[in-house]
């Protein structure tokens, strides 16, 4: 009798005692580095889990006999079976073409939403340089207009974001916006970044995300370097423009090393370029940029980045566009022959990384900067000073030291609910000796300071996370606080105090996954830039921390196997606009704005070796307090959009045609004067091989005029007897071909 109820007893429970808790990392083959929001499932139709920054993963209910499958875009997908075996398992991703058939729509965490899609596209595009790596960003614009040596401008969801002051950016989690910079807030210069070294890029639109907190109103950037080089390899570059580029990047340690988890690796590059202009502009660029991983303890892997970077320029600035029309000038001409630059940055991170437990992690990021600053430039010519002319000179000196540090939490539930809870800790610490703002003559001799002093500002921030994944459900809410605290010793005027305010914002975003084809998802969320400490202890009606607002709801569609497809309407609303003359160091108290507008992206696969992507970006961007017809927002872009078609055929050639449209927009608030529109194409094609690549790049395919940095500026000609409003503009890029050469090894 007892036999048999202990025979009955262990039938009604086998099944129960046979599933098992499914552990495991995934990690790329070649170089160990985890890879995150990898998709693990068992089978076709079982449970998912998403794969973490360390590449952990884990399952519920897995019984001998199921399949393991792991698939991750540009990876071939990986088939495991489940064994009785309590360990954990190393799935091994091993590199191929990106196969969009395999690629389902899953419950991915929020800051992943958009995972897939640049995942695709970091695969299928050819970067050649940092420009190349923002634009990857469905929807970004960017511009230059005082050579090629400060940070880009950048223009995103009816943004004006000058330098970055609306689109925060960060490298490895080090943030590169810098506050209270003397040429823009928010100044991210990301030339110091190696294209060849970013092995991956995170972006989200909107202010919907807790980890990220000043500039990240519109939309944040995160670029990821690679920690262990694939192969070593020496590129070299020429072109057009007397234009040449060499780059190298060497592996240090041996294979035996990488099998204790130590990498190091050095890379350099040095760039020159005359450019288009009749008069030369001598751009010169140099980066050396190093990294180094080791196991601290058996739990810690430490990583230590070093990079240093320099570069200086001649510039031929803006020209007003009444100099050309009227034939004083070519489109390639200058008016003031002494603008140009030079800046250089020191950069050191220490980050690291221990695992707790198999549930919690812990992350400790140190990072220090010296940076210098100086730029010369002319736009409004004799305007102001008719007998000595306008010419300005910005420049600093910087000092700047942050942490970040986070703790994240993995509790799993019986029903294969996750609940990942993360706490983050952050602070950075500037200071800014020498900031000024002068009018020069021949910009040796200085005529006047108009801003002279130096500035000590420092930021503390902490945030909670939390975020249920369950079935088709991902909730996530969070809470954000910053603070910030400006002093500014004017070295004109009397000592001005020093002034702190902190801003709180919450977030609040849900998605639905009805299939592997479509998810629907909902964001809101409450964001902020912050001020220059300059205007922000003057206070003339300036808000030191303007909120933004902002809501999504979209969707990720898979209509067919090989289309993948990004839909969303938006909505911003910004509680002051910042408006800063950079002529005379003013900075305005802006109207609040508000705007709207809707997103579309598409990647479709014609064939394992021919893809194609599609973006369009509609935009309505108006101040809310001005009269109709004087509340447009200057440079706003209404429409824009991209597209090109790639391959990457078995035999080793590859390349791809990209396309990019602006439509034209107003330069100022009643819209009298346009900023005009263009249409660009690009080609890039290459034949890659085991140990070598030869490869050509031609942008502006068919040499069509345009015009790249365009601004309404009253400036007055020698010749003239008054000031004009007008628009000046710098010419945008022509036909420029050229040729690459690649040794691996």
């Amino acid at each position: 009798m007892i036999k048999t109820i202990f025979v009955i007893i262990l039938i009604a429970f086998a099944p129960r005692c046979m599933s098992q808790v499914i552990q495991g990392k995934v990690v790329d083959s070649q170089t160990r580095e985890p890879l995150q929001y990898a998709v693990v499932s068992l089978g076709t139709r079982g449970p998912t889990a998403i794969t973490d920054q360390q590449g952990h993963f884990e399952l519920k209910g897995g019984k001998p006999g199921d399949t393991l499958m792991v698939s991750y875009v540009g990876y071939q997908e990986e088939k495991l079976p489940v064994t009785p075996t309590t360990g954990d398992y190393l799935v091994k991703m091993h590199r191929g073409v990106v196969d969009l058939k395999s690629v389902t729509i899953q419950v991915m965490p929020n800051n992943a939403s958009f995972s897939i899609m640049s995942n695709i596209d970091l695969n299928m595009h050819a970067l050649n340089s940092s420009q190349d790596l923002i634009r990857l960003v469905p929807g970004l614009s960017l511009m230059q207009h005082q050579g090629g040596g400060i940070a880009d401008h950048i223009f995103f969801r009816g943004f004006d974001a000058d330098h970055g002051t609306d689109v925060s950016v960060s490298v490895d989690g080090m943030p590169l916006n810098l506050v209270s910079q003397i040429h823009g807030q928010g100044f991210a210069d990301l030339h110091f970044l190696i294209p060849e070294l970013v092995t991956g890029f995170e972006y989200g639109k909107g202010p919907y995300y807790t980890n990220h907190g000043d500039f990240a109103t519109a939309a944040y950037l995160d670029f990821k370097t690679a920690d262990v080089l694939t192969r070593s390899e020496v590129k070299l570059e020429g072109g057009q423009f007397h234009t040449g580029r060499l780059m190298g990047a060497f592996n240090l340690l041996s294979d035996k090393a990488k099998q204790k988890g130590q990498s190091a690796y050095i890379a350099a590059e040095g760039y020159y370029t005359d450019g288009p202009y009749h008069y030369a502009e001598k751009f010169n660029r140099g980066n050396i940029y190093g990294k180094f991983n080791t196991p601290v303890s058996p739990k810690s892997q430490l990583k230590v980045t070093l990079s240093e970077f320099s570069s200086n320029w001649r510039s031929s600035g803006e020209i007003p566009l009444r100099a050309v029309t009227e034939g004083l000038i070519s489109g390639w001409g200058y008016i003031d022959s002494a603008q140009g630059g030079y800046t250089s940055r020191s950069t050191a991170i220490a980050r690291v990384t221990t695992s707790l437990s198999d549930r919690m992690e812990l992350v400790n990021q140190f990072y220090y900067s010296h940076y210098l600053f100086n730029l010369n430039y002319d736009e409004t010519f004799f305007a102001q000073d008719s007998i000595n002319g306008d010419q300005l000179r910005q420049r600093e000196f910087r000092d700047l030291a942050g942490y970040n540090g986070t703790l994240t939490r993995h509790h799993y539930f019986r029903n294969n609910g996750e609940l990942t809870s993360t706490a983050g800790l952050g602070f950075q610490w500037n200071h800014i000796y020498g900031s000024e703002l002068s009018h020069t003559r021949n910009f040796n001799q200085v005529l006047e300071y108009i801003q002279h002093g130096n500035i000590t500002e420092w930021t503390l921030n902490g945030f909670l996370d939390e975020q249920y994944r369950i079935g088709r459900w991902l909730l996530n809410g969070g809470l954000r606080v910053d603070y910030l605290h400006s002093y500014y010793q004017d070295l004109l005027n009397p000592s001005q105090p020093a002034l702190g305010k902190a801003i709180v914002s919450p977030k609040l975003n849900v998605e639905y996954t009805l299939n592997g084809r479509i998810q629907f998802y909902g964001k809101l969320g409450k964001g902020f830039h912050s001020n220059d400490a300059k205007a922000v202890v003057e206070n003339k009606g300036l808000n030191i921390l303007p909120a933004a607002y902002g809501a999504d709801l979209g969707m990720n569609w898979k209509p067919v196997p090989q289309l993948y497809m990004n839909v969303s309407l938006w909505y911003l609303y910004l509680q002051q606009e910042f408006v800063y003359n950079g002529d005379d160091g003013t900075f305005s108290p802006g109207n609040p704005t508000r705007r709207e507008g809707f997103d579309l992206s598409a990647r479709y696969e014609f064939t394992r070796w021919l893809y194609a992507n599609f973006d369009i970006n509609i935009c309505r961007a108006r101040d809310v307090l001005a009269p109709k017809g004087d509340n447009y927002l200057p440079l706003a872009v209404p429409f824009f959009s991209t597209g090109g078609l790639y391959l990457k055929l078995p035999g080793g050639w590859n390349g791809g045609w990209s396309a990019r449209f602006m439509k034209n927009r107003p330069a100022n608030s009643d819209n009298s004067i346009l900023a005009q529109g263009y249409f660009l194409n690009d080609l890039t094609f290459n034949y890659t091989q085991k140990k070598y690549e030869v490869g050509l790049e031609i942008q502006n395919l068919f040499n069509a005029k345009w015009r790249d940095a365009q601004y309404e500026v009253v400036s007055r000609l020698r010749n003239e007897s008054a000031p004009v409003d007008d628009l000046s503009f710098t010419p945008g890029m022509p036909f420029f071909a050229k040729l690459k050469f690649t040794v691996f090894f």
